[in-house]
């Protein structure tokens, strides 16, 4: 397969053309048709050639299908070695998304022409990798100021062309066609010396100013990479840069590359990389076209209607916002309004676009003004009479074929769809607070959707650029079911004799973005409050709760009343532990009789994630979620679940399903077993040894 590179002769000069659809990435044979090719423009006296991809990408990186398979050569060190080691000037036409070893391959050659728009980056850090073809020795060689070469190689963000060529990444930019601009360019350097443009042979030396650089950048990059360890290991290596001759850091790049590929974090990140893509495709079983959405109707112009109809506007789509009264559509439009103005102060938005933005909508109280949507949400108060009660309207005005959707978090969709004449155009659409923010979504197919709307859903997901998941109907669907006993343990442990500040912290040490009751404190607690007064509860369940139920009858509601497990300054929201609720708890233990104890962190982790991961297995195994991976998906986007953990299912097969399903079955035979259910598919895949892929639901 080495006609995937080719040359095309301009004159003296070889253009050496990468066309591996879609993205070029350096699959095998690309790697070695780069060598052959290089080698024939040699032989044949070429003055200068020009590296370039086909279809407006350079090479977008490595080729994803070879991830965990046996190496085969020439690995790409060892072409970004033989690029270098050409005397013919080469040099790098840079379009599209260059990123990780596409990047790599251009740094091999002599000179970078970039594109002004190109996406360049060295995102390997993301997969719990770092750069490992010379990335963190030529970048650095390169950019003139270390900073920037650590910033870009300990965070993976990518940069423009237009910044690659400010820092000194690349030496021009192209504001039309790259590749007769890269031309250009190698007419130029035709019979130079290429020693001095070999990045190996640049010289770095660690001056004080230097020093003070990584003195500087190294705290921080420890307390941004919140545990990940790749982020730190790779400035390790760019330090080595200014350390050491290039080919000792080559050797400390390679030997940390591999350290990480066999590290637990990268095996959890490359699993949830795969996991998202995977997520975002239909299910198997449906076939057909999306169809056609020109128009979205939005009801609710609240936290949740106002969000969603952003991320719409966002995305180029006209949208009706409904609300039921004036006043109710003069807040949400006022504070949609402030939210984008907001960006005007950070750039990431002009003035004008902001106008453009409002003018898209059009404003109603009025269900008949929905008639012309192709895709009506509805985000209305969780409450099932309220939402019937908008489904059987919209089944009298919708047009025949638009896509009625629920943004329910918790609610039967088929109960829903059942209101209307038209269930198989009936779906959920679960967004995640705030909506215009947040990218998970999840797609709760109902017993009687049809094809073509689960398939609408997903595109019009990646339209908005959201992270779709596809649910089945089930209370609370994936995430908000499995909170539920996670919470449990949380307020279970608290009973026991920990304080929330000790769970809270075992959380975020372990890499959780926010402790539970930190959490709760932030949503509010009368919210659970209200919802378990709506809930037919057991004794023992309630029992649960019962310190949380106490600190609202109290006034204590969390964050908006300035106290709750916590207390909060009112200037600058920092939390303390809130006296009035540890003098609760210790009243709610001494009437329950309960003798306190010590709780280890350990035991912290093991009861709250092995909870997850236990409802996790329950909702595998009655088909409300399609895969592990899909769960863990909802929790990297949705909970801010560590991603480095890879999520609650990866985690506890990381641990090993073995030791879960002992824990699981020594404290369902314990004292306070009834709140443990352990799951059959769990079971199962311990016993198996294959993990949760390898079971079926």
């Amino acid at each position: 397969m080495t006609d995937s590179v080719s040359i095309e002769w301009r004159d003296k000069i070889a253009v050496i053309w990468i066309d591996n659809p879609p993205v070029n990435a350096l699959s095998h044979h690309v790697r070695v048709g780069i060598v052959e090719r290089v080698k024939e423009a040699v032989d044949a006296g070429a003055e200068a050639a020009v590296l370039a991809g086909r279809g407006g990408t350079f090479i977008a990186g490595a080729d994803i299908r070879e991830f965990g398979k046996p190496p085969m050569e020439p690995m790409l060190p060892e072409v970004c070695d033989i690029l270098e080691a050409t005397d013919m000037p080469l040099v790098a036409a840079i379009e599209g998304n260059t990123l990780g070893g596409g990047l790599e391959t251009a740094l091999g050659c002599h000179f970078q022409v970039a594109d002004a728009k190109a996406k360049i980056g060295l995102p390997e850090v993301l997969l719990g990798l770092l750069p490992g073809a010379g990335g963190t020795q030529r970048a650095p060689r390169a950019i003139d100021d270390p900073a920037e070469a650590l910033a870009m190689i300990t965070s993976g963000k990518p940069v423009s062309g237009t910044k690659a060529f400010e820092i000194g990444l690349v030496d021009a930019v192209s504001q039309g066609n790259t590749v007769d601009d890269a031309v250009e360019f190698a007419k130029g350097v035709v019979g130079q010396d290429m020693t001095d443009r070999r990045l190996c042979n640049q010289t770095r030396e660690m001056t004080p100013e230097i020093v003070a650089v990584f003195d500087e950048a190294m705290p921080k990059i420890i307390k941004q990479a919140k545990g990940a360890i790749a982020p730190v290991k790779a400035a390790e290596c760019v330090k080595a840069a200014f350390e050491l001759p290039f080919r000792e850091g080559l050797a400390k790049e390679r030997e940390t590359f591999i350290e990480l590929v066999q590290s637990d974090q990268s095996a959890a990140l490359r699993h949830i990389f795969f996991a998202e893509r995977a997520a975002a495709k239909a299910p198997k079983d449906v076939k057909g076209e999306p169809r056609t959405i020109k128009k979205v109707g939005v009801i609710g112009a609240g936290t949740m209607g106002g969000g969603i109809s952003m991320t719409y506007i966002e995305a180029g789509f006209p949208v009706t916002l409904l609300e039921m009264s004036d006043e109710a559509l003069d807040r949400g439009l006022t504070t949609i309004r402030k939210n984008w103005e907001r960006g005007i102060r950070s750039g990431r938005v002009t003035a004008e676009q902001v106008e453009e933005r409002m003018a898209l909508y059009t404003r109603t109280t009025d269900f008949a003004d929905l008639a012309d949507c192709d895709l009506i949400i509805e985000a209305v108060f969780e409450t099932m009479d309220i939402k019937k009660e908008v489904f059987g309207k919209l089944d009298k005005i919708a047009k025949p074929g638009a896509i009625l959707a629920t943004n329910t978090s918790y609610l039967d969709v088929d109960a829903i769809a059942a209101q209307t004449s038209r269930p198989q155009d009936v779906l959920g659409m679960h967004y995640f607070s705030p909506a215009n923010i947040m990218k998970l979504l999840e797609i709760v197919r109902a017993e009687k959707t049809a094809d073509d709307v689960l398939l609408t859903a997903l595109d019009m997901a990646k339209k908005t650029r959201k992270q779709p998941v596809v649910a089945g109907v089930g209370h609370g669907f994936i995430g908000n079911r499995m909170l539920t006993p996670y919470i449990r343990q949380a307020n279970l442990l608290v009973l026991e004799g920990a304080t929330p500040e000790q769970v809270d912290k075992a959380l975020t040490d372990f890499g959780w973005a926010m402790g539970v009751f930190a959490v709760s404190d932030l949503a509010g607690l009368d919210i659970g409050y209200k919802s378990r007064a709506d809930q037919d509860l057991s004794d023992d369940e309630r029992r649960v709760y019962t310190i949380a139920d106490r600190l609202v009858e109290a006034g204590h509601l969390g964050q908006k009343s300035g106290s709750g497990f916590y207390s909060y300054d009112p200037e600058t929201r920092a939390r303390t532990p809130n006296p009035e609720a540890l003098r609760i708890m210790e009243e709610v233990r001494r009437e329950m009789g309960i003798n306190t104890r010590t709780i280890t962190d350990e035991e912290i982790i093991e009861r709250t994630q092995f909870a997850l991961a236990n409802e996790g297995a329950h909702v595998l195994g009655e088909g409300v979620a399609q895969s592990a991976g899909d769960i863990d998906v909802v929790y990297n986007y949705g909970y801010g679940y560590p991603r480095w953990r890879g999520g609650p299912m990866k985690y506890a097969e990381t641990v090993g399903l073995d030791k879960v399903a002992a824990k699981l079955t020594e404290w369902a035979d314990g004292a306070g077993g009834v709140h443990w259910n352990p799951s059959d598919l769990l079971m199962e895949a311990a016993e198996q040894g294959d993990g949760f892929d390898g079971v079926k639901a």
